[in-house]
Parts: structure tokens; C-alpha cells; sequence
């Protein structure tokens, strides 16, 4: 049976979200619960449920699923690594799922479910190459090629929060402890908290990422200055993506992705730092917002799979 529903699960350490969608990008059903924290048993319990609901909108049963997760599956081991809900890190999830559920699932990490999202039905449809971020708490991303995930052998592509930051003296990475035990990642400059760090080292203020944007564009000089250097951190992360990948379009996504100087300042900043001097590569919010990673990990079974 070829069916016309898809189901997407998007897994995060506080929330687990399904959502029911047609191949014509039409929803039909959403629901959102609690994620069962340090549980792995009743996690997987919790997305067989939620599945469950959302064929019993479709009223059908074996539809296809996809599942985006805050970490990535080992091409060596086949089990979750890197991810921040460390329960799941060492078990076998695409196995234990495809098990529970009686069918394929796929799994994959939720920057690359907003790729395959904004590639497909968003901001980058009918472009080549999509590179898409994600700028929260923490800082991932995710590459769409012609409308497929690029995942690579190791299952790290586009795992670009954990690069150092390009063009920064030493002193200033020594300042940025990352969780992933190296410092002056990415992550710790590009993140809401990587903006927070900024204006505690520049300001001794402790503030949150959206009161510093919010308030430099209300003239407040200190909050300004926090976020004209998070600017030129952001434009040297991304120019580092555009010399190596050059992708048709660059998506944003999470919680920094509304400030909007970004769009404003950064299509000024890119130039002096991709190579050659010059930039004409769009920077956009996603289109979908918060539903991105949901839609991307049903479009994970529209598609069937990556590369």
C-alpha cells in the first residue's frame, strides 16, 4: 500500500511532537506531550503512541514514519550518538523502533529535518543545495541535496556547531568551554547561549539571548555592541560553510533565527570573509518556524531515506 499520509515525530528533550501530513504538504493531525526524561523504554513507548493516534486520524495503519532526534545514528554502530538527551546515546533506536512499530522507521538528527523540510516544501524549494541551522540553545545544521538529506559515512555531515569558529584568535576560544569537551565551537559563540556568554564578557551582564536583541533594537548601546559581535561571529560561521559547501540558499532556524538584524546586517558582513570578496548567497528564516523539524522528519518517509 502506497499510502497518501505520512508521520512525523520529532523528538527533544523536554517535548515530543507527531504530526500527520499528505504528500501534498497538508496537515491533519498534531499532537504534543512531555518527553519521558533519563527513560529510554518509555520513550520509545511514548512515539509508539503518538503514532498510533496519528493513524487513528488517517485511519489507516503502516503508514510511514520518520523521526528526527537531537543526536545522530553511528554508521559504524548503528546506535544514537552525540546527542544531548544522553539517555539515548549507545541504544540501537532505528532498531528498537522499526521493532515496536513493525516497519522501517527512520531516524535522523532534527537539523536535518529542517533541511529536508525547508528543501522540500519552505524556503529552499526547487533549490540544489540547502544548508540549513539551527541557532538555539545549542547550534546544529543540516545539508539537503536535491531534496535529499546528506547524512555521509559517519552520519556528521553538516555537524557544524562543533567546528571551532573561523578566524578567531586562541585567547578568545579558551573563553568558550563547548559540552563536547573542545573549546571555541561554534556552538559557543552562534547559539542564544553563545550571545549570552558575549554580553557577560563584554558587559558582566547575565541576559538572555531574546532581552539582548530585543533591547538593541530598542537603542540600548550595551545589548548593541552584544549583538554586533554576535553578528560578525555569525557571518565568519557561515562564511566557513560557504567556502567549503556554497549552498544556493543558508535556512535558519531556532530561537536566534527571529532577531532581525540578522537579516538585516549579515548579507553586509558575509562578503569581507568568503572568499574572493564577494557573497550573494541568501541568509532566510525558515518558513515553517517551530514545525520545521516535525514536517522534515515526515518528509523522511516521503522521500525514503538519504544519502
Amino acid at each position: 500500500m502506497h499510502s497518501n499520509w505520512l508521520v512525523g515525530i520529532d523528538l527533544g528533550g523536554t517535548k515530543t511532537e507527531v504530526i500527520l501530513i499528505d504528500r501534498e504538504s497538508n496537515e491533519r493531525f498534531r499532537k504534543r506531550v512531555a518527553t519521558p526524561a533519563g527513560d529510554y523504554r518509555a520513550t520509545l513507548e511514548t512515539i509508539h503512541s503518538l503514532v498510533l493516534a496519528a493513524e487513528s486520524q488517517a485511519g489507516e495503519h503502516g503508514l510511514p514514519v520518520g523521526v528526527g532526534i537531537p543526536g545522530s545514528i553511528s554508521g559504524i554502530t548503528g546506535t544514537v550518538k552525540n546527542c544531548n538527551s544522553v539517555w539515548l546515546n549507545g541504544q540501537p533506536m532505528q532498531k528498537d523502533l522499526s521493532a515496536l512499530l513493525q516497519r522501517p522507521v527512520i531516524l535522523t538528527n532534527d537539523a536535518n529535518c529542517l533541511a529536508l523540510s525547508e528543501a522540500t516544501d519552505g524556503t529552499g524549494k526547487n533549490q540544489n543545495v540547502v544548508f540549513a541551522a539551527i541557532l538555539g540553545t545549542g547550534c546544529g545544521a543540516g545539508i539537503s541535496v536535491n531534496g535529499r538529506i546528506l547524512t555521509g559515512p559517519n552520519g556528521v555531515a553538516g555537524e557544524w556547531g562543533h567546528n571551532p569558529l573561523a578566524w578567531t584568535p586562541q585567547t578568545e576560544l579558551n573563553q568558550r568551554p563547548c559540552f563536547c569537551g573542545r573549546y571555541g565551537c561554534n556552538e559557543t559563540f552562534l547559539s542564544g547561549t553563545g550571545l549570552s556568554h558575549t554580553h557577560r564578557l563584554l558587559h558582566g551582564q547575565q541576559l538572555p539571548a531574546k532581552t539582548i536583541a530585543e533591547n538593541a533594537l530598542q537603542g540600548d548601546k550595551k545589548a548593541d555592541e552584544s549583538m554586533s559581535r554576535y553578528l560578525d561571529h555569525l557571518a565568519r560561521g557561515i562564511a566557513a560553510v560557504i567556502n567549503v559547501l556554497d549552498p544556493d540558499v543558508v535556512v535558519l532556524g531556532g530561537g536566534m533565527s527571529n532577531a532581525e538584524q540578522i537579516y538585516q546586517e549579515l548579507p553586509e558582513r558575509l562578503p569581507s570573509y568568503v572568499f574572493g570578496g564577494e557573497c550573494d548567497t541568501p541568509v532566510v528564516r525558515a518558513v515553517h518556524g517551530d514545525s520545521s523539524g516535525v514536517r522534515g522528519a515526515a518528509w523522511l518517509g516521503g522521500n525514503e531515506g538519504s544519502e
